[in-house]
């Protein structure tokens, strides 16, 4: 157990090290950072003193290395579009984003794994066929076209819920909630249900492909020659090792819903990080691009490291060879 976790945090090092580096290639090769906090109008003296202030008259591994540092502390400079500290930009946005993909997450696993198991125990009639369809429907359209599509409906044609923005939230330290009001929910609901049903599809589909290939193993004959009920055989055994690989692609997904929760939070003007990101970019704010990259590499590393631990504790095969299966 010890050896398998030391692997998986040296990989998460290297992981981390090496988008560090990418993302200080940005602060090299995308912009002069004293151009932008000068302007054009600035003399050689001038950009000589700056560029002597901010490190940048350095070797190029000092400059990493000093970035490393920061970055471990969380520091990346100040934003060229705001002119405020980027690590205090990102902890105001961090919340919503955070949000916003726990609910899709939640909605996603909460109606994906029972339509799967729906579609896969019904195989064949017209209640699966129509899973299906919609899954493909799911699978298929472009997020920002089902934003779209859901702002028609339920803001502009119903005006049941609102299109944009993140409504009334309360203050729990440095954390922002909208979850504790009603109009926190009433903005939060067509957003996560844009950023949920990509996911939702897809392990709807997963569940069914997984079970339908369980319900033919040996162990499951044996257990209906046993004479166990079909109840006991479909939720007792084969949903249960269902769940395994679906563990790890769920876990996955939910660092996949904060990273690309861009799109969403630019369709629905949602205040979070992708937002910021989608700004940044147009300016060419660099150190913003460049937090929001390294945060963004290491919550895939973490949710990776907790869905690699959590695949070793349920799966007794992993922890029979050391975890070398894996």
């Amino acid at each position: 157990m010890l050896a398998f976790i030391l692997r998986r945090l040296i990989q998460a090092l290297i992981v981390m090290v090496s988008v560090a580096f990418i993302a200080f290639l940005l602060f090299q090769y995308v912009g002069d950072p004293v151009v932008f906090l000068l302007g054009q109008d600035a003399t050689p003296e001038q950009i000589r003193a700056l560029r002597a202030d901010l490190g940048l008259d350095r070797p190029f591994f000092v400059q990493f290395w000093h970035f490393l540092l920061n970055a471990v502390q969380g520091e990346f400079g100040l934003s060229l579009r705001q002119g405020a500290k980027v690590s205090r930009l990102i902890a105001e946005r961090f919340p919503a984003t955070m949000e916003l993909a726990l609910v899709a997450a939640t909605l996603a696993v909460l109606i994906g794994i029972p339509m799967g198991v729906v579609a896969a125990l019904r195989r064949g009639s017209w209640l699966a066929q129509t899973l299906m369809t919609l899954s493909l429907l799911g699978v298929s359209l472009p997020t920002f076209l089902i934003g779209i599509l859901l702002i028609l409906v339920f803001s502009v044609t119903l005006d049941w819920l609102p299109s944009f923005g993140r409504g009334d939230t309360v203050s729990l330290g440095w954390w922002s909630s909208g979850l504790l009001t009603r109009d926190g929910w009433a903005h939060l609901i067509l957003p996560a249900t844009t950023l949920a049903i990509f996911q939702l599809t897809l392990i709807m589909r997963l569940v069914r492909a997984e079970m339908l290939e369980v319900l033919r193993t040996d162990y499951i004959k044996f257990a209906r020659a046993r004479g166990l009920s079909d109840r006991a055989i479909h939720f007792g055994h084969a949903l249960k090792n269902t769940l395994v690989p679906v563990l790890t692609i769920t876990g996955l997904q939910l660092g996949g819903l904060i990273a690309f929760a861009i799109i969403t939070e630019t369709v629905f003007q949602w205040p979070g990080m992708g937002l910021l990101f989608i700004q940044a970019v147009g300016f060419a704010d660099i150190p913003v691009m460049a937090a929001y990259l390294c945060l963004i590499a290491l919550i895939f590393v973490v949710i990776n490291l907790i869905v690699d631990l959590l695949y070793f504790a349920v799966d007794p095969r992993l922890r029979s060879d050391g975890g070398r299966a894996h």
